[in-house]
This record gives structure tokens, C-alpha cells and sequence, in this order.
């Protein structure tokens, strides 16, 4: 698998996201549909949105690319939504084959971009930043999503993330 980036910059990031590439099934692994919604009767956001905001957020990241491109449950996720009581979510294999999907042509463009376009400014629409701090805040919010899924496994009783 190719590992050499265009930008010198991206070579950390994309170990991290090849990491987290496998990290989803690891972490919906054996998990019931029931416990999907499960949300211990907290206000915390259950494993079905947050697996589904995670694949919306690769989504995201190629959109600019790959502008036709989306999840299954777009619709639910779009415009950076929070959690939508009684919606119906994607299953955790929709989730899956969305995420296979979508990993091979993210990294394909974090290899691909450039120190130029790392520069230039995205309008968030909230907010400005570079591409480079984007990118930076997305792989870091894929290990934040990730650590709570596995957090997850353990509050409804499964085993711990297996993270070989």
C-alpha cells in the first residue's frame, strides 16, 4: 500500500487514519442492533449515530473530490447534525460497506494533497481555517469517535477494542 505523500506534512496524519481505517469494524464488532441505540438513559450520543458520524465525516472529506458522493443515511448526518430522537440509522453494515467505500478514495487524496492546497483557507461557514488544520481536526475527531465507541463496548458489555 502506498505510504509516501505528497506533502511531508500528511505522512503522520495518514498513519493515523490508516490506524483508524481499521478501527470501525473492530469497534462494532459483535454489537447488537438493540445496543446500537442503547444510550443507558444519559443524553450521550449512541453508537449508531456516532459510527454514522464518522463515516459522514470521510464523506465530508472528499466531497470537494468526489462531489456526488454520500453515506447511506445522508439525509440524517447532513449539514453536521446531532443525534435526531427516534430516527431510524443506518445498519452497522451499511455503516461498514459506506466506510469501505469511502477509506480507499480519502486516502488517496490525503496522499495527493499538496503543500499549496494545505495552505489555502476553507470557509467552514462557522468559522475559516487552512486544509492542513481541517484535515488535522478530522483525524483527531476519528480517534475522539472511535475511543467512545470503544468506551461504549464496555459500559454495555462487551469486550474491550481489540486494537490487533
Amino acid at each position: 500500500m502506498e505510504s509516501a505523500t505528497v506533502s511531508s506534512r500528511m505522512q503522520g496524519l495518514l498513519a493515523l487514519f490508516d490506524m483508524q481505517t481499521n478501527f470501525l469494524a473492530k469497534a462494532l464488532d459483535g454489537i447488537s442492533e438493540e445496543n446500537m441505540y442503547n444510550r443507558l438513559n444519559t443524553q450521550a450520543n449512541h453508537m449508531a449515530w456516532l459510527a454514522g458520524s464518522l463515516v459522514g465525516q470521510r464523506f465530508w472529506m472528499i466531497k470537494e473530490t468526489n462531489p456526488g458522493l454520500q453515506q447511506t443515511g445522508h439525509d440524517l448526518f447532513s449539514d453536521h447534525k446531532g443525534i435526531l430522537e427516534g430516527a431510524k440509522y443506518p445498519t452497522k453494515e451499511e455503516y461498514l460497506k459506506d466506510w469501505e467505500r469511502v477509506s480507499p478514495i480519502a486516502r488517496k487524496a490525503l496522499i495527493a494533497i499538496d503543500d499549496e492546497k494545505l495552505d489555502s483557507e476553507i470557509d467552514m461557514g462557522f468559522m475559516k481555517m487552512t486544509y492542513y488544520e481541517m484535515i488535522t481536526f478530522t483525524i483527531y475527531r476519528e480517534a475522539s469517535i472511535i475511543g467512545q465507541l470503544a468506551l461504549w463496548r464496555r459500559l454495555l458489555g462487551y469486550p474491550g477494542l481489540k486494537y490487533d
